[in-house]
C-alpha cells in the first residue's frame, strides 16, 4: 500500500519537499489497530484496508480538507 500511495501522490502532483511525504515508519506504537497512516500537521490518524481507502483519504483529506471519519483512529 505504501508503493500505491507514493504513486498516487506523484500522479496528483502533491509529492515533494514541503508537500506530501510517504515513508515507512513501522506501526507507530499502534500495531494492534492494523496499518496506520498519519497526516501532519493536523495529526489525523487513519487506518486503511485497500487502495479505495487510500484514494478516499487522498481525495477527501488531502485535496478537499475533509476528515474521513469512517477511517479515522482515535488519538
Amino acid at each position: 500500500m505504501r508503493g500505491y500511495a507514493k504513486k498516487k501522490a506523484k500522479a496528483l502532483g502533491v509529492a515533494g519537499a514541503g508537500r506530501v511525504r510517504i515513508n515507512t515508519a513501522g506501526c507507530l506504537d499502534r500495531c494492534d489497530l492494523g496499518p496506520v497512516l498519519v497526516i501532519y500537521p493536523e495529526a489525523v490518524w487513519y487506518t486503511y484496508i485497500d487502495e479505495e481507502d487510500i484514494d478516499e483519504i487522498f481525495t477527501e483529506h488531502l485535496q478537499n480538507g475533509r476528515i474521513v471519519e469512517r477511517l479515522r483512529l482515535p488519538k
